[in-house]
């Protein structure tokens, strides 16, 4: 395993991530295809053997039931202080008011249930899982200043949003003396590489950690995009995020495959390859429902792509639709 600073931070986490919403309650959750206690605990146990030190997870997988398997999992497998823990607030935890958003009130209960959940006194990192638009974001940023400063959270981050917002965030932080963003949580991978126009090169610039979620593309770049799996035919969220654009991204897919096959490798090892080299990217998060799935992964960190192949991999791409923001 290799181990990387986040962002500006001294921090050291794993170059892979473990992203945990497939580990939950199916009745609790919108995804069908998410793994129960006992079948996630051998797959977290299998990351920590790996040396995967970092994972991501949020208050609203499974409405609280992934922060609560790992939170077991880590405290069965693991020393506190040897993990890297990643938890969410945004999403709606209840339908009654202030179930969900960015405001002090949702912020400062949300992370105590997450820390109850979890049974931590503290987390690595604590991300905001979107924008709130109903919410001045000078609440938040103080909000979050005060978790950190409570000893709740070491640091905070971001998750998908327009660059502009992210910079106002940035910027309201360091007007305030508050506590700043050290990471920014994204959609990135090679069929949907928007987040280059923007985001990307703020991050460069900022030493901001980016930590790309669904790099393989719910599996599409691993797998012919023939091929059914459970995920696939449930996974409404995927659906919306790329069958709109198959037919460009199909060209993609066979170019991963073709290099995989140059290489004798999983098609999982180029698609993280060519992510790994991509600045300023920290950690894929990898979401993980068999332990074949972290193998891979983690055997990824062994491919280098020339430029040559980096070029290849990445000229049929025609510009998407965004994705992830709302």
């Amino acid at each position: 395993m290799e181990y990387v600073r986040l962002g500006s931070t001294g921090m050291q986490v794993s170059r892979i991530c473990l992203g945990c919403m497939g580990f939950g309650d199916a009745t609790r959750w919108v995804h069908q295809w998410v793994l129960n206690e006992e079948s996630s605990r051998p797959i977290i146990k299998k990351a920590l053997e790996l040396g995967i030190n970092f994972f991501d997870t949020a208050n609203v997988y499974s409405i609280g039931a992934s922060e609560e398997i790992l939170g077991r999992a880590l405290k069965d497998f693991a020393k506190r202080d040897e993990v890297v823990v990643a938890t969410k607030v945004h999403g709606k935890m209840h339908d009654k008011p202030n179930g969900s958003g960015l405001s002090r009130k949702a912020i400062l209960s949300e992370i105590d249930q997450s820390l109850k959940r979890l049974g931590m006194d503290y987390v690595d990192l604590y991300q905001i899982h979107r924008w709130d638009y109903e919410t001045p974001i000078e609440e938040t940023m103080e909000a979050l200043n005060d978790v950190v400063r409570a000893g709740k959270a070491r640091y905070i981050g971001a998750s998908a949003m327009w660059a502009w917002q992210f910079q106002k965030a940035l910027y309201v932080a360091e007007k305030h003396g508050w506590t700043r963003f050290v990471s920014m949580q994204n959609h990135l991978n090679l069929i949907y590489r928007e987040e280059e126009r923007e985001m990307l090169p703020l991050c460069r610039e900022e030493k901001i950690g980016v930590i790309p979620y669904s790099p393989l593309a719910a599996g599409r770049l691993t797998r012919d995009w023939s091929a059914d799996t459970l995920r696939s035919e449930t996974d409404e969220i995927a659906k919306k995020k790329y069958d709109t654009t198959a037919d460009t991204d199909q060209g993609i897919v066979a170019r991963v495959a073709e290099i995989a096959e140059k290489h004798g490798v999983p098609r999982v090892h180029v698609a993280l390859g060519w992510l790994l080299q991509k600045q300023p990217v920290t950690a894929p998060i990898i979401g993980a429902t068999k332990i074949s799935h972290l193998e891979d992964a983690v055997g990824a960190l062994s491919l280098k792509l020339t430029s040559e192949e980096v070029a290849y991999l990445e000229a049929p791409y025609m510009p998407h639709p965004i994705m992830g923001h709302q």
